[in-house]
């Protein structure tokens, strides 16, 4: 069993920066997939990054490439998302996701979830 405690989110000027954190529990983590999904207002939840466990390698949506780096710290089981240039069609509350078994970026492949963080870029 995996919890997942996401934190970090806030109001943020356009042009401006934020970095949302994912504390997990679970000595297993490590081996987990872990992503960041994000959800506006009447729209569907959508990928944003993630990293696998086995390579360490990182996969981002088109809308934050270059923008928005996804890391994680095995020893302290946490995922982190730096996210720079933001703009307000970032708007969002923010998921954190893992899984043992995804390496893909469609949500319903995550069995674990936290329970968001709002981010909201004003123009």
């Amino acid at each position: 069993q995996v919890q997942l405690v996401e934190s970090g989110g806030g109001l943020v000027q356009a042009g401006g920066s934020l970095r949302l954190s994912c504390a997990a529990s679970g000595r297993t983590f490590s081996t987990y997939t872990s992503g960041w999904f994000r959800q506006a207002p009447g729209q569907e939840r959508e990928f944003v990054a993630l990293i696998t466990w086995s390579s360490g390698i990182p996969y981002y949506a088109d809308s934050v490439k270059g923008r928005f780096t996804i890391s994680r710290d095995n020893a302290k089981n946490t995922v982190y998302l730096q996210m720079n240039s933001l703009k307000p069609e970032d708007t969002a509350v923010y998921y954190c996701a893992a899984d043992p078994y995804s390496g893909s970026g469609k949500p319903a492949t995550y069995r674990y979830w936290g329970q968001g963080t709002l981010v909201t870029v004003s123009s």
